[in-house]
């Protein structure tokens, strides 16, 4: 064990607090960021687009290449303002680079490409298809993109130790709280089985953990798996349920509302997720030998969530009392006559909570912001996109 020094975040607005004499498990020394030359998939996505603005923002400089696909899953125009609001944080990167690759993770020889090119430090791996009701409907993008697309992440980190290349310092990438699947036991932990999923998403996340597992005990890749809990914020993903009911409520339609509202969610705001992303990139799982003289797999996984689960009614009402504040829905709006009260969907789950010991053990990070003040600002950013042009 090594001590170290960590600021702890305690809320989204970034007022920090100290702690000295920390003890970080299994970790090997800390990564410095600057001068890093980091790959991110998915980079045109939610979290992969904030993350990308947080790093030239806080790291600078340095140097990220980002990949993605720009499929048509939801609404491409949120997409490319995420990529122009990445252009305009360039000038707060002095000195480092940013470059975008048009392009899907599947396709090897561009994968392979970009690594020859590039020689990543760092890769982060956020690329997915994602939507569990999706994956019923539509399961070969989700083969094609959480399986194929992440071995060829995988065998590229693999191949970038060849010829004694120091190779890839830390692969982190997107699991998901699906994978939890109908687990009983709440909180949920990283120390649970999770061997029963109830959707092909959160099968192919579990995969993903497998064959991480797999590669960092054949070839020492120090990788890190990252379970997302209901992720959420401005510029967010259309297909998520605060999204969706935005949209369906600001035109006048009836919202379903499923397990008639006996849902629990661990919502957890986006800059929560980036600033946690941040922490894990830097320190990754420490190389060891075990009695056999073989290596011991460089592995880590951990849940990031607000560790609050929120009955789905009560997010409802914050939600329009904050559509509300913005200007979304007018002060009038009958909002009893907007919703109904259904039955369970296949692939959902009544309740995610987050036990996220581990991560306030070995980064000292808690995601912590209120709901209100998550909707509040994805409310306005709903407002400014959507109505106010």
């Amino acid at each position: 064990m090594q001590t170290s020094f960590h600021p702890v975040r305690l809320h989204s607005k970034g007022k920090y607090r100290a702690f000295l004499g920390c003890k970080v498990l299994n970790m090997a020394e800390k990564i410095n960021l600057q001068n890093k030359t980091v790959l991110i998939t998915g980079a045109a996505g939610f979290i992969g687009a904030g993350l990308v603005k947080e790093l030239m923002e806080t790291q600078a400089p340095i140097h990220i290449i980002g990949i993605d696909n720009m499929n048509p899953y939801y609404d491409v125009t949120i997409k490319e303002y995420r990529l122009k609001q990445i252009e305009a944080c360039k000038e707060k990167n002095a000195g480092g680079s940013w470059k975008f690759v048009q392009g899907s993770i599947a396709d090897k020889p561009l994968i392979e490409k970009i690594f020859s090119e590039n020689k990543p430090d760092i890769v982060v791996n956020l690329a997915a298809q994602a939507g569990v009701r999706y994956s019923i409907t539509n399961p070969d993008s989700y083969v094609e993109s959480n399986l194929i697309g992440f071995y060829n992440i995988l065998e590229a980190c693999r191949h970038s130790y060849d010829n004694g290349a120091k190779g890839v310092e830390h692969l982190v990438y997107a699991s998901s709280s699906s994978v939890y699947g109908t687990n009983k036991k709440v909180p949920y932990s990283t120390e649970d089985k999770v061997d029963n999923p109830v959707s092909l998403y959160a099968a192919t996340k579990k995969s993903n953990e497998l064959m991480a597992h797999a590669y960092s005990k054949l070839y020492n890749i120090p990788s890190t798996g990252l379970r997302f809990f209901t992720v959420y914020g401005p510029a967010g993903r259309p297909d998520m349920a605060y999204f969706g009911f935005t949209n369906k409520l600001r035109a006048g339609e009836c919202i379903e509302i499923f397990n008639y509202g006996n849902c629990k969610r661990d919502f957890t705001y986006i800059d929560d997720i980036v600033e946690g992303v941040k922490r894990v990139m830097c320190v990754p799982p420490k190389k060891a030998d075990g009695e056999d003289g073989l290596p011991l797999p460089p592995y880590a996984v951990y849940n990031i969530g607000n560790s609050s689960p929120e009955n789905l009614l009560d997010f409802v009402d914050i939600l329009q009392q904050e559509l509300i504040r913005a200007g979304v829905l007018a002060k009038d709006y009958d909002f009893e006559a907007h919703k109904r009260l259904v039955p369970m969907q296949p692939g959902d789950v009544p309740v995610t909570y987050a036990d996220t010991t581990a991560l306030e053990r070995d980064f000292q990070f808690k995601p912590s912001t209120p709901l209100r003040e998550g909707l509040r600002s994805f409310a306005q950013w709903y407002y400014d996109f959507y109505m106010k042009k």
